[in-house]
């Protein structure tokens, strides 16, 4: 019975696993985020008018992601408690013999549920990244076509 419960784990398991990576790839982009918000602050009292404008733009910008991926990480932080708490469960259940298959669903589909809004996040920032990138249309240049 006890190979049975770690088959049955083994999906939440690999479901940790993914969340994981995730972690470590939000980790990075704020890690980036947070030295260019450090650059920018130091460029902040350098600057006057449109330059000063733009970088308190890229100042607002980087707030805005660093608090979308903090969000984003607590809650596949939580789901990986939830995740662990599903494992859990599952070897008490059999250990035990009590019937816990549905607080065992109730935690994993909680976990998916973070997950999911962790994604959501994650997009969200993705598209305001994506928007503070775009190339302003002057240096595009678009007028000049032999290029």
């Amino acid at each position: 019975m006890i190979a049975h419960t770690i088959q049955l784990a083994l999906a939440p398991v690999f479901v940790l696993v993914a969340i994981g990576n995730i972690m470590n790839i939000l980790s990075t982009r704020l890690g980036r985020i947070v030295d260019r918000s450090r650059h920018l602050q130091q460029r902040h009292s350098e600057t006057f008018g449109s330059e000063h404008d733009m970088v308190v733009s890229e100042i607002r910008l980087c707030d805005e992601r660093i608090v979308l991926i903090t969000k984003a990480i607590r809650n596949l932080v939580v789901s990986g408690l939830a995740i662990g708490t599903t494992v859990g469960i599952l070897f008490v259940e059999e250990m035990a013999g009590y019937p816990l298959e549905w607080v065992a669903a109730v935690f994993f589909l909680i976990a998916l549920a973070l997950l999911m809004w962790a994604l959501l996040l994650f997009l969200h920032e993705t598209r305001v990244a994506a928007a503070a990138l775009r190339i302003p249309r002057d240096y595009l240049e678009l007028h000049r076509e032999d290029i």
